[in-house]
């Protein structure tokens, strides 16, 4: 298997230390900035739209098989396919975001808790049962 990132976070969110742990809770605008080789696949994307977005989370421990869910230690431990920790075995994010503009390969976005340089994998729409 070989996946190939089609572009990048820009936020300014440097550090997991900083991040939000999830998409809404306070998180600042962000960028998505896709390789040029990927315009044409932007084509339809458009301000007003929801998508989701699926990340690599190349900063994530993938030895990591159980964790006290939100960091909290009064937490019982839990198996991380139970939970949206960035540590895991496949450390891929998914998460679902608000176009705010488009600017040739760059797509704004809110609601987006990823890290600066944070590689995209890909984009999809939100459907109407996802909603």
């Amino acid at each position: 298997m070989k996946l190939q990132p089609i572009g990048h976070v820009e936020s300014p969110l440097l550090d997991r230390a900083s991040a939000p742990k999830q998409g809404d809770e306070d998180t600042p605008e962000s960028w998505l900035v896709f390789a040029p080789e990927y315009a044409r696949a932007m084509r339809e994307l458009a301000a007003g739209q929801e998508v989701l977005v699926l990340t690599w989370l190349d900063r994530a421990d993938r030895s990591v098989l159980a964790v006290h869910p939100r960091g909290d230690a009064n937490r019982p431990e839990t198996g991380v396919f139970s939970t949206r920790s960035p540590d895991r075995p496949n450390p891929i994010g998914l998460h679902r975001v608000r176009i705010l503009g488009v600017d040739g390969v760059k797509v704004r976005v809110a609601d987006l808790e990823a890290i600066d340089g944070t590689p995209v994998l890909d984009v999809k729409p939100v459907l109407g049962s996802e909603r």
